[in-house]
């Protein structure tokens, strides 16, 4: 492990997070204003978000990592209450609806979102356990079996919100997870066309997501008969706001702060559509940036992953590193049209705390798995020199 990698990477999140406070500081305005009589009332919260996150990320770079799997129960202590907090949020338990979903846990004037910590409860007790099974990964139960059923609990859970997102991030964080740990093939590609089909069955009993879907594949004919934004679907019309916004900003963008959309044509400006009104503003040289970004982010991630001193640390960084570049590329996919609709946060970007403080998490536990395998690379040149005198 080179000390170098472990700065660029502390460098690459830190441009990431820069360029989210200029292009939120902007995105907010309309909408601050509108809601809350001040234009940086969005900004003002997201930059206590921010101190929070940085707080939590440097505690975890300096907690050692190994602790989650040789502190008896603690992965399974940390799996257990995010369970807790995923049934608290369900109606049945006195969870409160939000635009068709329960999502959300309110702590006075911060909402919390259980399934942001469960993304992360799963790498950590996947690969707790995965570690811990050796070579016995390869077996159907325990290499299959117990972490499809570990996975099947929060994944039950969240789709009750329902949160599909979630769901698809928790999932694919698994079962890459297992793949890297040397889960079998053979159990691992039926198990997860079965999930698959599982989740595709439970959505097209939603009517929203059926909608969403809908208006995506029907987007291209709806394009040539030139449907207006009046009869445009809901489902359909963020989307074509922000590939107006895009088209907007060509090469060089309008100008930071000169954005037409966040005038209240493109409602989650601030939040999931964030990227087309940095897009607009900046030009193609901001969208370029911020691809390069999230794909330095994951390349170093692996690097930091391969170069790591044990099976655990392996885990830990390619499932923290999945999450935050995942949700990346599934929200600019949403954003470019390229993808159905789905209210997925681009990370560092997208204003809210819970998503915010799940992604420093993460930061912070691939930071701790390259300091500590730094340290003991340094400590066998360190035996091997004096061996040699």
């Amino acid at each position: 492990m080179r000390k170098s990698a472990l700065f660029a990477f502390a460098l690459v999140v830190a441009a990431l997070v820069a360029l989210g406070l200029i292009v939120l500081s902007s995105a907010s305005e309309a909408n601050g204003i509108r809601l809350h009589k001040d234009a940086y009332f969005f900004l003002k919260r997201q930059s206590i978000y921010l101190g929070v996150g940085i707080a939590v990320a440097v505690f975890t770079a300096l907690f050692d990592y190994h602790r989650w799997r040789d502190i008896p129960g603690l992965a399974w202590f940390a799996y257990a209450v995010v369970t807790g907090l995923l049934l608290l949020v369900l109606p049945e338990f006195g969870g409160r609806m939000v635009n068709g979903s329960a999502r959300w846990i309110s702590l006075g004037p911060v909402n919390v979102q259980p399934s942001e910590f469960a993304k992360l409860a799963i790498v950590i007790v996947l690969a707790v356990w995965l570690d811990r099974a050796a070579w016995r990964v390869e077996l159907f139960v325990k290499g299959l079996v117990v972490p499809c059923c570990l996975i099947a609990v929060y994944a039950g859970l969240v789709i009750r919100e329902p949160d599909f997102g979630s769901v698809m991030v928790i999932g694919a964080a698994g079962g890459l997870v297992m793949f890297v740990a040397g889960t079998r093939m053979r159990y691992l590609v039926p198990t997860g066309l079965l999930g698959a089909a599982g989740a595709a069955a439970v959505m097209a009993f939603n009517a929203n997501r059926v909608r969403r879907l809908l208006a995506f594949l029907n987007s291209a004919q709806e394009t040539a008969e030139k449907v207006t934004t009046a009869n445009m679907p809901a489902a359909q019309y963020q989307a074509h706001m922000a590939l107006v916004a895009i088209k907007n900003g060509g090469l060089w963008g309008v100008g930071l702060g000169e954005s037409m959309q966040k005038q209240h044509y493109l409602p989650e400006c601030h939040t999931d559509f964030i990227f087309a009104v940095g897009a607009e503003e900046l030009g193609l040289f901001f969208s370029v940036a911020v691809i390069l970004l999230f794909l330095a982010f994951f390349c170093i991630s692996v690097y930091i992953a391969r170069n790591a001193s044990d099976r655990f640390g392996r885990f830990l960084v390619i499932g923290m590193a999945f999450i935050v570049f995942f949700q990346a590329v599934f929200n600019l996919g949403v954003v470019c049209e390229a993808l159905p609709t789905k209210g997925m946060a681009l990370p560092f970007f997208s204003y809210g705390g819970t998503n915010l403080l799940s992604a420093f998490f993460a930061v912070g536990t691939i930071l701790s798995v390259g300091i500590h395998s730094y340290r003991d690379r340094k400590r066998v040149l360190a035996r091997s020199v004096l061996m040699r005198l």
